[in-house]
């Protein structure tokens, strides 16, 4: 299987697991806010959710977009810092892709690129002495942003658009780059040389079209890595790991990886897996970053197989979310009657907690066209 296109016309997704949000102040320090909360200033209140770096693979950013989409009662926001450096002794610079902003755009989430400011150098580890940690945003600068956007009145992705016009792009690298410097200066920490970052200045700023094109040009090569590995919270099973490439009606275009395809009845399974070694099920936050890909997923009007590029054909298809435990016996899915459930749950002794999120989900997914697959598995040897 070559790969699978999807197209998207409209966004329309019904959630029941979303965690309730705490209520902070806007005069609180945003370093100090969860990583998704309600921020009331005045009259106006914001769900906003905060991201650890700009690339989406790191911790559970989408858990906690997803935790705030349609709450509070006034616009989703997310914080997202346009470039991450954690030290010359860590692994590459982390980099914002425009497609993670396209996302937010189809979730109807608005975008605020920020910068870090300050950092402590990290002690852990002595082999390791250039590397820092604690970064800490610029709040006064995003704070800014979101008495701008209590005015704004376009939708998310108009705003997040101009977020990456040249020119402001051009202004938030600079004081990224300054900003590093700094931060270097006051911890004695090496970062890494500083050449890679005005390269990514440059490509960024030449137009959203360059933009755009080096962003899709790394993810692709991203999802080609992604092809040949299983991930430590992934179990595959008896499909094929394959490129998935989603357009949407807002001409965001994204590369992303389904974990397993299986033709079954003539229909394509769309899974994205998550694997537990040591507990029942895997983590809240892993469930939810799965269920961004639902989202996705369970909205694709047409899917398309390619086998190359003059041919392509249209498919059925159902998405599936599957979770896999090494403490779990047997198996339950969404098309499974009341007893048999209850009968799994008996079986591996599900605490009554439990027996609710793993309901509460079955809703969800019956509320939005997608299966999800409870079931044993464990990891290859070899991962």
């Amino acid at each position: 299987m070559s790969k699978l296109i999807g197209k998207i016309m409209n966004m329309r997704y019904e959630s029941f697991l979303k965690s309730p949000l705490l209520t902070v102040l806007f005069d609180t320090d945003v370093n100090a806010w969860q990583s998704r909360c309600c921020i009331k200033d005045n009259d106006t209140i914001y769900a906003v959710s905060k991201w650890t770096g700009p690339k989406r693979t790191r911790t559970y950013p989408f858990a906690s977009v997803y935790d705030t989409l349609s709450t509070c009662g006034g616009k989703t926001i997310t914080v997202i810092p346009i470039v991450k450096d954690e030290g010359a002794d860590s692994q590459n610079i982390d980099y914002l892709q425009w497609d993670t902003v396209q996302l937010m755009s189809l979730l109807n989430v608005y975008v605020i690129l920020a910068y870090y400011m300050d950092a402590q150098k990290n002690y852990r580890d002595a082999q390791k002495p250039n590397r820092i940690t604690k970064q800490q945003l610029d709040g006064d600068f995003v704070k800014a942003q979101l008495k701008e956007l209590s005015n704004y009145h376009s939708s998310a992705l108009h705003w997040n658009l101009n977020q990456l016009s040249p020119e402001k792009l051009d202004g938030l690298m600079e004081k990224v780059i300054l900003s590093y410097r700094l931060i270097s200066n006051k911890t004695g920490v090496k970062l890494h040389n500083e050449a890679g970052i005005e390269a990514f200045r440059e490509r960024i700023i030449i137009s959203q079209e360059s933009f755009l094109a080096f962003s899709r040009l790394k993810s692709a090569q991203a999802q080609k890595r992604e092809i040949g590995t299983t991930q430590p919270k992934e179990v595959l099973s008896v499909g094929v790991k394959t490129p998935i490439e989603i357009e949407n009606y807002l001409g965001g275009k994204y590369f992303l990886t389904v974990d397993d395809v299986i033709i079954h009845d003539n229909r394509y399974e769309l899974i994205e897996s998550k694997h537990s070694k040591k507990s029942i099920l895997p983590g809240e936050n892993d469930i939810k970053d799965g269920l961004i890909k639902m989202m996705l997923f369970s909205n694709i009007d047409k899917l398309y197989e390619e086998t190359d590029i003059n041919s392509k054909t249209l498919v059925n298809f159902i998405p599936v979310l599957r979770l896999t435990s090494e403490k779990i016996q047997g198996k339950i899915t969404t098309n499974m009657n009341e007893s048999e459930i209850k009968t799994f749950f008996h079986e591996n002794r599900f605490r009554k907690n439990k027996e609710e999120f793993v309901n509460t989900l079955f809703k969800e997914a019956r509320a939005n066209n997608f299966e999800v697959v409870i079931e044993y598995g464990e990891r290859k040897k070899d991962d």
